[in-house]
């Protein structure tokens, strides 16, 4: 079975929209890993800072419908796609990885570009998964978050004390 790893955001009442999103996904997935949670300033756009972190298990579901689920959970937390890309989220799930699967078809970014770009994706899935190795760069997680976290300036990326898991 892949090991799956799935980004978890949220400003929109983080707390209950995480920990509900997160009860959810249990119920679908079974039992999940959880990275510690970071809160960092909106990307994008001007709003109240998210709280973010990662979330790894193991399914035997396809990608695809992997996807579906994580979509259905957004839905079932009141995620309104109607407005901007970037705007506020009750809850955002982005499939990060999916065991070794690297995509060539550039509408479907797995594993997920922004593993790369931003700290708090790479941060908590360094912490997660410390020595798993990227896919598509072949660096541990661990590697990769060294290199980043020289540039990184500390108010972008704050530890919190809560964790839905």
């Amino acid at each position: 079975m892949p090991e799956v790893f799935v980004g978890a955001g949220s400003n929109d009442r983080a707390e209950q929209h995480l920990a509900r999103g997160v009860e959810l996904l249990a119920a679908v997935f079974g039992p999940l890993r959880c990275s510690p949670v970071y809160q960092n300033p909106a990307v994008g756009f001007e709003g109240d800072d998210f709280l973010n972190f990662v979330i790894g298990f193991q399914t035997d579901q396809s990608m695809a419908e992997c996807m579906r689920q994580l979509r259905a959970i957004e839905d079932a937390c009141g995620r309104d796609r109607s407005g901007p890309k970037f705007s506020p989220r009750t809850l955002d799930f982005d499939l990060l990885i999916y065991g070794g699967f690297v995509s060539d078809d550039p509408a479907v970014d797995v594993p997920r570009g922004e593993i790369l770009k931003y700290p708090f994706v790479l941060k908590p899935l360094a912490d997660l998964a410390p020595e798993a190795r990227h896919p598509a760069e072949g660096r541990t997680y661990a590697e990769l978050w060294a290199e980043m976290a020289a540039g990184v300036p500390p108010a972008a990326l704050t530890r919190v004390g809560w964790s839905p898991c």
